[in-house]
């Protein structure tokens, strides 16, 4: 007998279970979006929510989040089907050298998030797990302003925390719908609540109306007075009133700070010593507000940051001490003292940005700065090396540091 020149096919109804069980054992997997310089811009500017995996295929910890990544996406888009509402993307950073750049991407895997197209100052730093994962986005979905019930609440606030409330006649309005699109991105910094119709009216004497409320419990309000629609206006109100000039420096948010790429300005000072902080914070804001955007201005706790200080040659018995971190070395403000002097401190970050510091601590004053027939001192060494070197953005960087001790 002459074989078969084609196998025995399967009758319909065991194809019709094998295709079942195919599908019950392999479910089809979410398309993650890859994202190119091309297409970016578009989908991120149209997403509500964005997920970013930036990766490298040689990374180890970047081919085991892949199928984390995925699963979470399905999981997510179950629950959220519009595909505008929640997108999970990526970014090969080998391929796309520039868009990781952009983004001051140092480290793979890094998770950032989006909402509209902008960036989240803050990463994702949960686990690495699909049930995490997807907590963090439905925590990102879900309403960023409280409704307020009564405005006996306002009476009632946190005022250790800082409070953005709108007053609005409706909540289906453009007014309202601007004030909640601010909230979404800077709901990490601020509490933002929100009255509507009859309950607000007693606040809208003059129309909807936004106010911000201080820490502090005699601290007066400040009230927006430009353009409710005009989300640019708003944005840079808000985030004026919800992110100090001047920030703490933690253990919890080093590595953050750093990945925003500028040097540091630190107020080393005792955790109880409020008066250097309150002097330190106005002169940042009389001497150096044109500054903000070249370099991060922070205060530290001296008994947590002593490593730093060691840096430096101080302990917290010299505390206040004013330190400038560069991420190569570490400068000290002479004089505490000295902070008041007009411009003092302007010029030491001024030195900074024009190499000065590093130059005097190799070769001594600069020539224009030594007094006639004095000779310039050689010092023939190298200033403090930085204290937040590890965690600053390097292209040769790629794992996170977990030990604070590292600090």
């Amino acid at each position: 007998m002459r074989p078969a020149i084609f196998p025995l096919l399967p009758d319909p109804g065991c194809l019709l279970l094998l295709l079942l069980v195919s599908w019950l054992f392999n479910p089809t997997r979410s398309e993650i979006t890859s994202l190119d310089s091309g297409n970016i811009d578009d989908i991120l500017n149209n997403a509500d929510v964005a997920l970013v995996n930036f990766y490298a295929d040689w990374c180890r910890f970047s081919q085991m989040l892949h199928p984390i990544f995925e699963e979470a996406s399905n999981v997510i888009k179950e629950e959220y089907p519009d595909k505008n509402q929640v997108v999970f993307a990526r970014v090969d950073c080998d391929q796309h050298s520039d868009i990781a750049q952009r983004y001051r991407i140092s480290k793979y895997p890094t998770l950032k998030l989006f909402r509209n197209g902008m960036m989240m100052k803050r990463e994702y730093r949960g686990q690495r797990s699909v049930t995490a994962i997807a907590d963090y986005i439905r925590q990102q979905k879900s309403d960023p302003v409280r409704e307020v019930q009564d405005l006996e609440e306002i009476n009632s606030l946190d005022r250790s925390r800082r409070n953005i409330i709108g007053y609005f006649e409706q909540k289906d309005s453009d007014n309202y719908r601007t004030f909640e699109r601010v909230a979404n991105i800077l709901h990490d910094d601020c509490v933002f609540l929100s009255a509507f119709g009859a309950i607000s009216k007693a606040e809208r004497f003059s129309g909807d109306n936004i106010i911000y409320k201080p820490p502090g419990e005699n601290a007066p309000d400040m009230v927006y007075l430009g353009s409710l629609t005009n989300f640019d206006l708003i944005y840079a109100w808000t985030q004026d009133k919800c992110v100090p000039l001047v920030r703490e420096i933690t253990f919890e948010n080093g590595e953050e700070l750093t990945e925003e790429g500028l040097p540091f300005l630190i107020l080393f000072h005792m955790k109880d010593d409020l008066d250097s902080l309150e002097k330190f914070q106005q002169e940042v804001a009389r001497q150096l507000i044109s500054e903000k955007g070249t370099i991060n201005f922070l205060h530290a706790d001296c008994d947590k940051f002593r490593h730093p200080l060691l840096h430096i040659q101080k302990t917290p018995a010299d505390c206040p001490v004013i330190a400038i971190d560069s991420f190569r070395h570490m400068y000290v403000f002479p004089d505490f003292s000295d902070l008041s002097v007009p411009g003092k401190l302007k010029q030491f970050v001024l030195d900074l940005h024009s190499g000065k510091l590093h130059r005097e601590f190799h070769h001594g004053p600069d020539p224009t700065d030594v007094a006639p027939g004095q000779p310039i001192q050689d010092l023939a060494s190298s200033p403090p090396e930085s204290s937040f070197q590890k965690l600053a953005p390097s292209e040769h960087r790629y794992t996170l540091l977990r030990e604070k001790d590292e600090l």
